[in-house]
């Protein structure tokens, strides 16, 4: 099987290549955005046509770096999108936020026969687009997130007999809730970063950590399943699961609810999404549920952490509502790592941005491109410490 892995030198993306390494898997294409000393390092292993690099002059060193190989490089938005689009029987999107629209575009159009969707962020902002674009060219979306690959386990059978509204009552998200869970409004005033990026079950990048700990990546997974499974927010419901075993429910019209339940390792649904509909072994570590003992479930805090309304809210304004919430959270946890606002200005200026943002149709890349500028300007704009404002 020929894969390419878009974000190869992330979390994600790595660990997408160690179960090519497990299963031997060729690998067509890899991209990244500017870390090229590892990028050349899976280049060498792997030996795909294509590596790319989002940043011009990174991709300039790697190109001398790897002179001596057959491997061709690139840079740039081109350059990515040419690896996206390079010809394989599945291409793993592992890009992290709304970078990772138009390689997902780029793939769709390519005519890969599989998109295994690591970027939640293409679904917020562009789920219309990449949709139809999908249903054209026949391409078969896999999720990988852990939540929406638990939900595709447990209807993918169903899926291919009927549409998901006419058997399922409800999709239930189970959420670790951060490393804040149990915490008031006025105690995270006070938290720091070196606080929010330490989640207590899952190894991370820096932004989505702290998507984690703000709850806004439960709310942006709503939406993610909304576009996904085609049922309406009010069927999506969120717990919070400490233990990070159940990794999401289904609850069926006649009462039934499946679960999906593993280790919190995220190459067991990245090797889902790149082994459909055949299960392969598999190095992640096996559920003791000996030892585990039990499973808590809590119902989330939506006053301390109004994100996931505010989400929920956007989709069911629909439009390029989604898309404003998704970037006024970018540029605002951007400027949160960036020691230019609290943690809770995060919640704040989302809100503030999305609610701004009238319910224009998202139907090309164009205009969900300008709306998601004009949230993140007035993040900026209305940001307490950040100096630089561009409208």
């Amino acid at each position: 099987m020929k894969i390419t892995v878009l974000g190869s030198t992330g979390s994600i993306g790595v660990q997408a290549l160690d179960v090519a390494r497990t299963h031997g898997f060729e690998v067509a294409a890899l991209a990244a955005g500017r870390n090229i000393d590892v990028l050349e390092r899976q280049t060498r292993e792997f030996k795909p046509k294509l590596a790319a690099v989002w940043d011009e002059t990174a991709a300039k060193s790697l190109r001398v770096s790897l002179a001596d190989t057959s491997t061709r490089v690139l840079g740039g938005e081109e350059g990515v999108l040419a690896a996206a689009e390079i010809k394989a029987e599945i291409c793993l999107n592992a890009v992290v936020g709304i970078a990772g629209l138009k390689p997902t575009l780029a793939a769709l159009g390519g005519g890969t026969k599989r998109l295994a969707l690591a970027n939640k962020e293409t679904l917020v902002a562009g789920g219309e687009l990449v949709n139809r674009l999908a249903a054209e060219n026949k391409t078969e979306i896999i999720p990988v997130d852990s939540e929406h690959s638990a939900i595709f386990q447990c209807i993918s059978h169903y899926n291919s007999q009927m549409n998901s509204a006419e058997f399922v009552s409800k999709l239930i998200l189970t959420a670790s809730g951060g490393p804040f869970f149990g915490k008031g409004r006025a105690e995270l005033e006070k938290v720091t970063k070196a606080q929010a990026l330490c989640h207590p079950n899952w190894n991370m990048g820096a932004k989505i950590t702290v998507d984690s700990a703000t709850m806004m990546n439960k709310g942006l997974e709503i939406i993610e399943a909304v576009r996904l499974f085609g049922l309406p927010q009010e069927q999506v419901d969120v717990v919070v699961h400490r233990e990070s075993v159940v990794h999401s429910l289904v609850e069926f019209c006649d009462g039934s609810v499946l679960a999906q339940l593993g280790t919190p390792d995220m190459r067991a649904p990245i090797q889902f999404a790149l082994t459909y509909p055949r299960r392969l072994p598999s190095t992640a570590r096996p559920l003791d549920l000996i030892k585990l003992k039990s499973l808590t479930f809590y119902s989330p805090d939506d006053e301390a952490f109004p994100l996931m309304r505010v989400c929920r809210e956007a989709v069911a304004k629909g439009g390029l509502c989604p898309a404003a919430a998704n970037a006024a959270n970018e540029e605002a946890v951007r400027l949160f790592l960036t020691d230019k606002i609290r943690f809770t200005d995060i919640f704040t200026l989302v809100e503030e941005a999305a609610s701004r943002q009238p319910p224009d149709s998202a139907d090309s890349v164009e205009a969900i491109f300008a709306a998601d500028e004009e949230a993140r300007a007035h993040v900026r704009c209305n940001s307490q410490l950040e100096k630089v404002c561009v409208l």
